[in-house]
């Protein structure tokens, strides 16, 4: 984004004066601009009618008392593009262009989109095609319908790529404090990476939510995410919808095991975003993190006045990781002698209903509790009563101060949750925002927004120490042609991989080759119709001998021809067999033409799509990086020494993976795709023992 452009989004977001350009729904963005509470000038431009929404209209953008700093677009396509040059000529700051009919109608769209980002300049321009933006805290809307939603000064800015759930959020009955809400529409001219960098640098922004569909610049968005950490503003992304992994995959058997998807969550991973899969996730996270802040740690207290509350805390938390200490020591007997009887001490604590709403009772038990568990971060399990039948509620409103004294005199962030998300009224809601204590609605949402918002944390401070390096933008690549596995090794082999020995042979020459080789061997067949030749019969190992080596190759004609009549070849790799392994892993370097570079580990051989076990990471990568991905694969408890078998060597494996990426990363321009599978880990050391490799094309 342009310097000039930049300054034009700040106009485009805290406007001093906005033009709404159209008919109908122009007039509704208008009432919305004063539902909100806009003090600036509304302009009006059309030029059939006298009046719009009670403002006296200008014929023309030509008439504006001066160059608008934000302007609502809602006109035919050809009419906004021609509108959208005269602002720009006038030195307008920017335009939401409500308007569709652009990209997303197809071919004759297109060609007036990229109209419209000529004639835009340098004008901030969202959309086009979508519902515009909202500032809560100036008190600015371009949006043409009834909207909802507060700030008390500070809060999340949610950036979207879907309107309608933009326009969802703000009707949303969660308290969550919002300073601004754009809908991107087609992104034309700013995209959501364009917003993120931007709005990180406002003061009341607290962290920033995001619904992502798909970005259009990754290492752009990587960038600004890893200054989003820096500065301390969380990113939480809901991203939906997954695609295919490309043609480039389609022969290598990653692409069932890593799609787009899986490359959204390395780099989420790689620049700490936090990633939700709903979006009530998506607000509860960040209603945590705006209101309470993130914990520094993973420890939690929690509370309740119910046996049944606290064992559905301890439940959830230990599926997902979330540490609830348990009580040792002097901190025990401290609170056994502050609580009843019947009261057992643990954590999530049940502190019963014998001391319920009695604040001098309940007060020194969250006291002690918090300090004597050193807790980050605290949790109070409150479900209010309805209304009209709230008797008790000042009971409530008793244990819930208490609760909130205890956490502030200790420092750390604490939520008071509610069971379930409609058991929490607004008034509530609102009292513990102004208390900085977050009003969580539902249980498993707590608990997943506080361990997320501590992961994040945590991933916060290893980013400010060792931040990852930029991703790979990619120039184009010609076109592919796919090596067999004889000719890809010997290119591996090249490369310093270590490849068993062996030979590319005729049948008749199978028996010579093999004596000089040595026994026991493997027998491939080679050709164009067999990438996965374990399918298709073309794979033989363990022969002893000449005579094992005959059988074997005749068995092989017969089982190539039964799965494919046109496969069969009298082209024959063989080769050493290689040690038996501790465990195969498959190990994919790719090229991707949003992600730049990227690596996939995971169980190989047979295991492949039986276990569904694997991990990306996006180049460059670290072996600290690597070593921590295998950490997290099912096949690490093989990879450890399952059952008294033999460990891997896993520094000296990472280590050897990160040296095979760097190599990657020098040829990438000419390989496309590297596929190892299996990698033989042996007591002896490593062996590529199939390989599969897409190079350019050099003719």
């Amino acid at each position: 984004m342009t310097p000039k452009r930049q300054q034009n989004l700040s106009r485009l977001l805290s406007p001093r004066h906005i033009a709404f350009i159209g008919g109908r729904d122009a007039e509704v963005a208008i009432r919305e601009a004063e539902r909100i509470g806009f003090k600036g000038a509304i302009w009006p431009v059309n030029p059939k009618r006298a009046t719009l929404a009670g403002h006296p209209c200008f014929a023309s953008v030509d008439d504006l008392p001066a160059a608008p700093d934000g302007s609502f677009l809602a006109v035919p396509a050809p009419a906004a593009i021609v509108t959208t040059a005269k602002l720009a000529a006038r030195g307008a700051g920017g335009v939401v262009c409500y308007t569709a009919g652009f990209r997303e109608a197809g071919p004759a769209g297109q060609a007036l989109e990229a109209e419209l980002i000529q004639a835009a300049g340098d004008l901030a321009l969202i959309g086009p095609n979508c519902y515009g933006v909202i500032n809560y805290l100036d008190r600015a809307a371009m949006w043409p319908f009834a909207h909802g939603g507060g700030s008390p000064g500070y809060g999340a800015a949610i950036i979207t790529q879907s309107g309608m759930l933009s326009s969802d959020i703000t009707m949303s009955q969660r308290s969550l404090p919002l300073t601004h809400m754009i809908s991107c529409g087609n992104q034309s001219v700013l995209s959501l990476e364009d917003f993120v960098d931007h709005l990180i640098d406002h003061p009341a922004v607290r962290a920033i939510g995001m619904h992502i569909e798909g970005l259009r610049d990754i290492p752009r968005f990587a960038e600004a995410a890893l200054r989003a950490a820096e500065k301390g503003i969380p990113l939480v992304a809901l991203k939906t919808g997954s695609s295919q992994i490309g043609a480039s995959l389609t022969v290598s058997h990653t692409g069932s095991l890593s799609g787009t998807d899986d490359l959204y969550d390395a780099l989420f991973a790689r620049v700490g975003v936090i990633r939700v899969k709903s979006p009530a996730q998506l607000l509860e996270t960040l209603k945590f993190l705006c209101v309470a802040g993130a914990p520094k740690g993973n420890r939690v207290a929690g509370f309740t006045c119910s046996g049944g509350g606290a064992t559905m805390l301890a439940d959830h938390a230990e599926t997902i990781g979330l540490g609830f200490p348990g009580f040792l020591g002097e901190a025990k007997t401290v609170l056994t002698g502050l609580l009843p009887d019947i009261a057992t001490v643990s954590n999530p604590l049940d502190y019963t209903t014998p001391i319920w709403g009695d604040p001098s009772r309940t007060g020194p038990v969250f006291a002690s509790a918090i300090k004597g568990l050193q807790a980050d971060s605290a949790v109070l399990v409150q479900d209010y009563p309805a209304a009209g039948l709230d008797e008790s509620k000042g009971y409530y409103r008793a244990d819930a101060g208490a609760f909130i004294a205890a956490a502030k005199a200790q420092g750390i962030p604490a939520a008071i949750c509610a069971t379930l998300p409609e058991n929490l009224d607004p008034e509530t809601r609102d009292w513990l925002v102004a208390q900085g204590v977050a009003p969580m609605q539902g249980l498993t949402e707590t608990l997943d927004a506080m361990r997320a918002a501590g992961l994040w944390h945590a991933r916060r401070m290893q980013l400010r120490t060792n931040p990852p390096e930029a991703l790979h933008r990619l120039a184009p690549q010609g076109p592919l042609i796919t090596l067999d596995e004889a000719d890809g090794k010997a290119l591996l082999r090249g490369l310093g991989l270590p490849v068993p020995d062996g030979e590319v042979v005729a049948a008749a020459d199978l028996s010579a080759a093999a004596d000089r080789i040595g026994y026991p061997v493997v027998l491939k067949m080679m050709g164009p119709r067999l990438a996965h030749k374990s399918e298709a019969g073309a794979v033989a190992v363990g022969l002893a001998s000449s005579a094992a080596l005959g059988a074997a190759l005749q068995k092989m004609r017969k089982d190539v021809a039964a799965h494919d009549p046109l496969a069969p070849t009298d082209r024959f790799l063989v080769e050493r067999m290689a040690p038996r392994p501790l465990a195969e892993l498959l190990v994919n370097l790719r090229r991707d033409a949003q992600f730049g570079l990227v690596l996939t580990l995971g169980a190989g051989g047979v295991l492949v799509e039986l276990l569904d076990d694997a991990a990306t990471l996006l180049l460059p990568t670290t072996a600290q990086e690597i070593e921590t991905a295998l950490n997290g694969l099912k096949i690490a408890r093989v990879l450890k020494g399952f059952r008294g078998t033999a460990k891997v060597d896993l520094v000296g494996l990472a280590r050897f993976l990160s040296d095979l990426a760097t190599m990657y990363e020098a040829h990438a321009a000419s390989l496309a795709e590297m596929e190892i599978n299996p990698l033989f880990v042996t007591t002896d050391g490593l062996w590529v023992v199939d390989a599969l490799v897409q190079r350019e094309n050099p003719t």
